[in-house]
């Protein structure tokens, strides 16, 4: 698969092995992660990380 990167692999694997309810998981640790990253350098941070 000439070309193709991680997220068209995983594409992939979703439609030949038919394990649709791995992507709400995937999309959801996605986010999670985003916010992260996202929050880390605002001034909300002393704010999130109790909950984590």
């Amino acid at each position: 698969m000439a070309g193709g990167g991680i997220v068209r692999d995983f594409w992939m694997f979703l439609k030949t092995e038919k394990k649709w309810w791995l992507l709400p998981l995937v999309l959801l640790l996605v986010g999670i992660g985003v916010l992260i990253a996202f929050l880390e350098s605002s001034a909300l941070a002393p704010f999130i990380y109790p909950f984590f």
